[in-house]
């Protein structure tokens, strides 16, 4: 008798291919490499994607959907907030805002200011305002 083994394409493709986001940008659609975005910005159902380059994207899905996609070096630091931890390189004092190797900052939530101070720790150098 013939045994099958399941199969589940989801799991091949995951484990294969690194994450790339596709970004339409001046009539072109570009791939963007999960390790070249420093952070996500939601804005209702659009978000923004900011790069290492320093270059800003649109994109029209929901950061929800996108966090989905990308791997544990993002962190939800805030409701419109999802940054890529490869990139913090500052914490301010109270732990509410994160300095990112772009020089942008991201702002933490008040309910998740333990968990992040939890997770970047002595990792990051702590600015003052």
């Amino acid at each position: 008798m013939n045994t099958f083994t399941p199969f589940n394409p989801l799991a091949d493709q995951a484990s294969s291919k690194p994450v790339q986001i596709s970004v339409h940008f001046m009539g072109r659609t570009i791939t963007i490499g999960a390790e070249h975005i420093t952070f996500l910005e939601g804005d209702g159902n659009y978000t923004y994607v900011y790069t290492c380059a320093g270059r800003r994207y649109l994109v029209c899905k929901t950061l929800k959907w996108l966090a989905c996609k990308l791997d544990n070096n993002f962190v939800r630091v805030h409701k419109s907030f999802l940054v890529n931890a490869n990139y913090v390189i500052g914490c301010a004092e109270d732990g509410r805002a994160l300095k990112m190797r772009c020089g942008n900052e991201a702002a933490v939530s008040r309910r998740k200011t333990k968990e992040i101070i939890g997770i970047f720790g002595e990792r990051v150098q702590r600015i003052s305002a």
